[in-house]
């Protein structure tokens, strides 16, 4: 399958982000471009370039844009969904997110691990209604998925 080799967040007039949020927001970012598997389907008898592909992500006029391009800088695919979908489960994530920081701080260990888990199955959760929404659009994984979720997360919450 192809890959995504680089990844750009349009978070222009976003408000700055948490010093936590940053670092996930890093650590994503990092992870994807680590390993991920990224493919555009065949569509309509259509040469489909095969990638590696860049990826721009924004939220543009309420919905999410994923523009994919070629190395080359050359038009592969522009996709827009709607946010609708994720809006509970991007702000289910962020109280669970928002609690686990907190537990950090200030919890023992068996708490921490208990909230952690509630915060991965939201995460998990997310990632599979970004593979629902993507589906005819694009072919990922689901680490791929859950990668791209937090950077969803990252622009959905200042959005």
């Amino acid at each position: 399958m192809s890959h995504i080799i680089d990844i750009a967040l349009d978070d222009a007039g976003l408000p700055p982000p948490t010093p936590e949020i940053e670092q996930e927001r890093k650590v994503a970012m990092f992870d994807l471009l680590e390993e991920n598997s990224f493919a555009l389907p065949q569509r309509d008898d259509r040469l489909v370039p095969t990638g590696p592909y860049s990826l721009n992500l924004a939220i543009r006029d309420k919905r999410l844009v994923f523009d994919v391009q070629t190395p080359d800088g050359g038009k592969a695919a522009e996709f827009h969904l709607s946010l609708s979908p994720f809006r509970q489960v991007v702000k289910d994530y962020y109280q669970i997110c928002e609690s686990y920081f907190d537990a950090v701080k200030t919890m023992p260990p068996s708490q921490i691990e208990t909230i952690d888990m509630a915060r991965r199955g939201i995460h998990n959760e997310g990632s599979r209604v970004l593979q629902e929404r993507l589906q005819g659009k694009a072919d990922i994984d689901t680490d791929t998925a859950r990668r791209l979720f937090t950077l969803i997360c990252v622009l959905h919450f200042g959005g």
